[in-house]
């Protein structure tokens, strides 16, 4: 007997609703005035409900932005994983994947290094936290499967490639000293360190 998915109630239809609501008005303010410039008031106010509502949805600004980044790193990686199928060097094939995600965190400099401070120190347990972690599993996993694609190098060790890789364009994007720098300059430092690692 085939299995009917049961219609999503009243109530959750709010919340999601109230959810996109939040996510489109923090969006946009943190676009327009970076994190800093923007109160939780704010947001509530554009979303049209009040500030309680909202802290039931996040905490903080922080998880705000967690909530709106996710979505932007989400669809940068879900690029890169596309276009890095058909290019067949080991190193941009892994460059393309990067490079989606640097553009992403340097539309809007303060929000992108605040976003990954929150990725790194946030509350482990919020779900927005969560969800930033497993992109950056996915990413790795992205990267990981390029590497090992050619059978030159194994499972484990493309693993571990993967990650140093991360933590390569994460520390890149995140670093003061790159706060000015163009998407252009850190991906291009990303490349050069990661040129060691991949065989070619």
């Amino acid at each position: 007997m085939p299995v009917t998915s049961q219609p999503i109630g009243r109530r959750e239809r709010n919340k999601q609703h109230k959810l996109d609501r939040i996510t489109a008005a923090a969006s946009e303010l943190f676009a327009e005035h970076g994190i800093e410039d923007v109160t939780t008031q704010q947001i509530a106010e554009k979303a049209d409900i009040g500030t309680g509502t909202l802290f039931l949805y996040a905490k903080t600004k922080g998880e705000l932005l967690l909530l709106v980044q996710n979505a932007h790193y989400a669809e940068a990686l879900e690029r890169g994983r596309a276009d890095a199928e058909s290019i067949p060097d080991a190193l941009e094939a892994v460059m393309a994947i990067v490079r989606p995600i640097v553009e992403c965190n340097r539309t809007q400099v303060d929000n992108g290094r605040t976003y990954l401070r929150e990725m790194v120190f946030g509350d482990s347990t919020e779900p927005h936290h969560s969800e930033a972690l497993s992109i950056v599993a996915k990413t790795e996993e992205a990267i990981a499967a390029v590497l090992a694609r050619d059978g030159l190098t194994g499972a484990a060790d493309a693993a571990t490639t993967a990650h140093i890789v991360s933590a390569i364009m994460f520390l890149s994007m995140a670093a003061s000293v790159n706060a000015a720098s163009s998407t252009d300059a850190i991906t291009h430092d990303i490349r050069t360190q990661t040129s060691l690692l991949v065989p070619r």
